[in-house]
């Protein structure tokens, strides 16, 4: 089902609920990866696939949100090898960030034990805290 109508502008309803609380970037650069994927697999789990992968590019998942990162690029390994590739993901938070920038994401989160996590760790904690907050 289409996530954008004519005009272009995301459909709110055809938004999965963490892209329902986030800016309209990331609605827009959703739906219209999603729609455009859809037309050219002709399948729905693949466009799924394909739009939260060119959203990633762009912003990273805080809480129960997304939000634009510093700079677009891949958010981790899965994201960098492309096509094919099988690694886990950090499902949306930016595993290629600097340290400092996961401390304080995990900071904004409330994460207790933070300042003795190394960069791995962080990432793992903000996943958890993500899905939490997001259930």
């Amino acid at each position: 089902m289409p996530k954008t109508t004519r005009s272009g502008t995301p459909k709110q309803e055809e938004l999965p609920s963490t892209l329902q609380r986030s800016g309209r970037k990331a609605q827009r650069t959703f739906a219209k990866a999603h729609d455009a994927a859809a037309d050219e697999y002709g399948d729905a789990e693949r466009a799924h696939r394909v739009a939260y992968a060119a959203l990633k590019h762009t912003h990273e998942k805080v809480g129960d949100h997304w939000e634009p990162k510093d700079e677009n690029g891949p958010s981790d390994p899965q994201a960098e090898g492309g096509r094919g590739t099988s690694r886990e993901t950090a499902e949306g938070v930016d595993a290629n960030a600097s340290k400092s920038h996961l401390y304080g994401i995990a900071k904004r989160l409330g994460i207790s034990g933070r300042s003795t996590m190394d960069k791995d760790a962080l990432v793992e904690a903000i996943k958890k805290e993500n899905r939490r907050r997001s259930r």
